[in-house]
């Protein structure tokens, strides 16, 4: 079947709009796969995908994530993704992303955006000269807003802590290898918070300048990507891109704990059952890497400033507990119970 209702992950997504601006060279594709807890918002993706119908696929993967990731977050926000399709030549001008923010002004507030991979601050105030339905903007002071990924890292480093914590019964990073895939804003932050808590660092990226420059800041060794899943490690960290952890993958772990900042680290359904079966706890990603949408949220709608973005993103540990207790309580791998958790609290349990 060759429609979106065909593919494996369409998951009775509200809306799907293909976007197309022949005068900037625009196409993208904005999913809203749920609203029932506010307008579905979620990040925009500028990225070169060998086939449109893995754009798609990113799509409908990503804004089904959003949905969860807000709903257990507890924010007043459905889920919702936009991803731009960039040419081998990843050309990207202001004309184009502005043309982006008028196609999201045309959804009436319905979706609201902010930055994800290939986009900038930059980018959304390029976006905000066309529409009000964009968060991410900069911010003076102390006011809530700007770049979401150092509040996106911040979650994901505690998130690891109480990893570590429950799987190996230690209350600091100090002396523990955390094997890190990934170089860029996520990751860095992590990084750098893990090393000034004392932990030791292996750093794999494609940019093997970044992954360099990342090392040299934190004291960590530059490690082959081909390599950093299988290295034996107390935590593996997958802060890139999604779908890395599948059959293959899983079975040449050597690290107890997989928690990451990766939106969609597991393949299948099935591979949730596979970390399970091999005693290695997974940190559902979309509850781990809140932090971002959190900021994001708190900006948009209002509700307060740093201190309950800081507040809100504190608690993320927490939930990863209660994800951890009922896992152990039913037998359902951690993946699946929260996905049930998620699927409850936006009326599709």
């Amino acid at each position: 079947m060759n429609t979106p209702w065909g593919y494996p992950d369409f998951d009775a997504h509200e809306a799907l709009h293909f976007v197309t601006d022949e005068a900037t060279g625009l196409r993208a594709i904005i999913a809203m796969h749920s609203t029932h807890l506010g307008p579905a918002a979620g990040g925009t993706r500028f990225w070169h995908y060998a086939d449109d119908a893995d754009a798609l696929t990113d799509a409908l993967r990503l804004s089904r994530g959003m949905s969860y990731k807000n709903a257990m977050a507890g924010l007043p926000l459905g889920g919702g993704k936009a991803v731009i399709l960039a040419d081998g030549n990843r050309t990207k001008t202001d004309a184009m992303v502005a043309a982006f923010g008028k196609a999201i002004d045309r959804l009436g507030g319905n979706y609201v955006t902010a930055e994800d991979v290939g986009m900038s601050v930059k980018d959304m105030m390029t976006i905000a000269g066309q529409t009000k339905y964009v968060a991410g903007l900069p911010v003076e002071g102390g006011a809530v807003g700007g770049d979401p990924g150092p509040h996106t890292s911040l979650g994901v480093f505690l998130g690891i802590k109480a990893a570590v914590k429950r799987a190996l019964g230690k209350d600091s990073l100090s002396g523990l290898h955390l094997a890190l895939q990934g170089a860029g804003s996520v990751a860095g932050g992590v990084a750098r918070h893990a090393a000034a808590e004392g932990a030791r660092l292996s750093i794999a990226d494609v940019d093997a300048t970044r992954a360099a420059a990342l090392a040299a800041e934190t004291g960590g060794t530059v490690v082959d990507p081909t390599d950093i899943l299988g290295l034996e490690a107390d935590v593996v960290s997958p802060c890139a891109l999604g779908a890395i952890l599948t059959e293959e993958t899983i079975a040449a772990l050597k690290a107890p704990i997989v928690a990451g900042g990766a939106n969609n680290q597991l393949k299948t359904q099935e591979d949730g059952r596979r970390l399970q079966a091999r005693g290695i706890l997974y940190a559902p990603d979309y509850v781990i890497n809140a932090g971002g949408i959190i900021n994001v949220s708190t900006e948009y709608v209002r509700d307060g400033g740093p201190e309950l973005v800081r507040q809100r993103i504190e608690a993320i540990p927490a939930r990863l507990e209660n994800i951890w207790a009922e896992s152990a309580a039913s037998g359902r791998d951690p993946a699946a119970v929260a996905d049930a958790m998620a699927q409850q609290l936006i009326g599709r349990g």
